[in-house]
């Protein structure tokens, strides 16, 4: 799946961007400052629904304006047209479409491109703290195995309703009888968390040396997986859990588990972390971009869209050309530099060319790209729902109800669901008192998961009321 097309409205310094993407390796190149960077992000915002430089994402909407608007043209293997967009504005949900096709997460999307970037800001995956790596490797296995995406989430929300039951422990609101139930749970969801991080580093292991050398990182390079726990089965890891549970109630969280793995990058035994130079680790981050991009080639078959910013500007020529190899063959690149001199290559006739300048994009006549492509027929019934979906507006309860499965987990949606929304504050239906309670208890867990789902603080807090009838049943609305 490769990127023919891009368009964007109001987004970071660009009012308007309409550009074509080459069919292999694409130049993006201006003076400094010109929004090189923010067209790579509306690349990667476009592919994933998501911003790859901030956490605030009310920073990619140009400033003065509502919203923004970012939709990708896409072609297979086959020629076969495909659309991806990404509607934002700040305070409400992200309205995410895939083929017209209003869809609850890009990541889900058959029709997407898998998407790897580098950025001089992320040096933090080899510099900062393992939690980085942990997050980045999981979403390395979701690309590679998108079915496996759910083990981290169900994982993260078994911790965090241990967790909430060790607060209640130590408050005296709870006794620890019900610590083994979640102690298995944790367990079940670990173990194979832990497994896919194990196979996911196997796969990346050789890669990353091959690609370090290629770069001429010296020395012997290595990716490792340093799991916390060698816990041969779930039964196991729940005992070393029960073990450590006096250490839990004095800290008040969970201290033992894949949530405190580490993912060690080494070079000649020493981590490049504490005793890398800058270039180095550059060359480290670099390596395993490039082994990441050939693993999921093979788990997948098909090679991710590389957006790779200002990386040739400190590289010296030799290690410019080694990347400019590796960069000259199948599968989709796009690079920044602010001199077409620094990339080997730029000016072959296979390379698309952009200008950026004072907010504008213009692809350079001569460069390649072109892609043959034919649309995926629609009927109208379908266009015209697709359209109405589009105009409809999001309600705040239609977006907690939207998120709610997910946020909470499987064992709480099916006793307790959103009826009401009003300022911030969910009213939540609960089966019986019981469970109303016990939900209220769990409510600053549960609201700091829904926020995270929904992508904005949107809910402020929940009110639990205790009523007949089964969640998801409308006759009792």
């Amino acid at each position: 799946m490769r990127v023919r097309r891009l368009r964007a409205r109001e987004f970071r310094t660009y009012a308007r961007l309409d550009v074509a993407l080459g069919t292999g390796l694409t130049v993006v190149h201006g003076r400094n400052g010109a929004g090189k960077t923010n067209l790579l992000e509306a690349l990667y915002f476009g592919c994933t629904g998501r911003s790859c430089r901030t956490s605030n994402e009310r920073e990619v909407v140009r400033f003065g304006a509502q919203a923004t608007h970012v939709d990708l043209d896409l072609c297979d293997a086959d020629g076969v047209e495909h659309t991806l967009s990404v509607g934002f504005e700040p305070g409400e949900p992200k309205r995410l479409k895939a083929d017209g096709a209003e869809v609850e997460r890009l990541l889900d999307v058959p029709a997407r491109p898998l998407v790897s970037v580098f950025l001089p800001d992320r040096l933090e995956l080899v510099k900062g703290p393992p939690s980085l790596r942990r997050a980045h490797l999981d979403q390395v296995i979701a690309a590679a195995w998108p079915a496996r995406a759910q083990t981290r989430r169900a994982y993260g929300q078994a911790v965090a309703q241990r967790n909430a039951l060790l607060a209640r422990i130590r408050t005296g609101r709870a006794s620890r009888a019900s610590l083994p139930a979640w102690d298995a749970e944790v367990a079940r969801h670990g173990v194979s968390l832990r497994d896919h991080r194990a196979e996911a580093c196997a796969l990346l292991a050789d890669p990353y040396a091959q690609a370090a050398e290629d770069l001429g990182l010296s020395g012997t390079s290595v990716l490792r997986y340093r799991p916390r726990t060698d816990a041969p089965d779930a039964a196991a890891l729940a005992a070393e859990l029960a073990e450590r549970v006096d250490g839990d109630l004095d800290r008040g969280f969970t201290g033992h588990g894949p949530h405190r793995d580490e993912i060690v990058l080494q070079r000649d035994g020493r981590e490049l972390r504490a005793y890398g130079s800058q270039g180095e680790q550059r060359m480290g981050l670099l390596a395993l971009l490039l082994a990441e991009r050939e693993a999921l080639a093979e788990a997948r078959g098909a090679l991710p869209l590389l957006l790779l910013d200002d990386v040739m500007s400190e590289l010296d020529p030799v290690r410019r050309a080694k990347l400019a190899l590796r960069l000259d063959g199948p599968g989709q690149s796009v690079i920044t530099t602010t001199d077409l001199a620094h990339v080997p290559g730029a000016d072959a006739g296979s390379v698309c060319r952009i200008a950026v300048r004072d907010g504008a994009a213009l692809v350079e006549p001569g460069g390649g790209g072109g892609m043959r492509f034919r649309r995926v027929p629609r009927p109208l019934g379908t266009a015209v729902e697709a359209l109405t979906a589009e105009l409809a507006p999001l309600t705040g309860l239609a977006s907690v109800q939207r998120a709610w499965p997910d946020a909470v987990g499987p064992a709480i949606a099916a006793q307790a669901e959103p009826v009401a929304e009003q300022g911030g504050e969910v009213t939540v239906r609960c089966r019986s008192a019981v469970w109303a309670q016990e939900v209220e208890l769990m409510g600053p867990a549960l609201v700091a998961a829904l926020n995270a789902s929904i992508g904005t603080e949107r809910v402020r807090s929940l009110r639990c009321t205790a009523g007949a009838g089964r969640p998801g049943d409308r006759r009792n609305r």
